[in-house]
């Protein structure tokens, strides 16, 4: 089944993947899921939002914006790359892997973060609204703490 999926999905033409389609219907369970999405790559937006996801598969590329906005997600997978926007609000994620690249808008309003990672780079803005880290610290001392890490948000600091 797993290599059938894998056919199907290099075959197709649509940039936005609905991944949790394939696992809706029945057809993967979680870990297969995972197995057969390891190394994906999307070219365009990957939208993930208002399902029950709980993990992403290893080395996830996405070419636009990730949406996982309203899910259940508490983590990212290393080696994630994200050329858009990254939509992570309301969800229970508490923190985020080291050398994370977002090429656009990073999205962390009302989650419960309360660390950022090693070389985070943000393209865009950073929005941490009701989130401990806005509760905690000031705009300059988050973009402080993140230039100190090696990273940058080229964008505006939303608290």
């Amino acid at each position: 089944m797993v290599e059938q999926l894998q056919l199907m999905l290099n075959s197709t033409q649509d940039d936005k993947l609905l991944a949790w389609e394939i696992i809706n219907q029945g057809h993967l369970s979680n870990e297969d899921y995972l197995k057969f999405l390891d190394n994906l790559k999307v070219g365009g937006n990957l939208y993930l939002g208002n399902t029950p996801i709980t993990s992403l598969p290893n080395n996830l590329s996405v070419g636009g914006g990730l949406y996982l906005r309203n899910t259940p997600i508490t983590s990212l997978p290393d080696n994630l790359s994200v050329g858009g926007g990254l939509y992570l609000y309301n969800t229970p994620i508490t923190s985020l892997p080291d050398n994370l690249s977002v090429g656009g808008n990073l999205y962390l309003g009302n989650t419960k973060i309360t660390s950022l990672p090693n070389n985070l780079k943000v393209g865009g803005d950073l929005n941490l609204a009701n989130t401990p880290l806005s509760k905690k610290y000031t705009k300059e001392q988050i973009k402080q703490m993140i230039e100190d890490k090696g990273g940058y948000v080229k964008g505006n600091i939303y608290i």
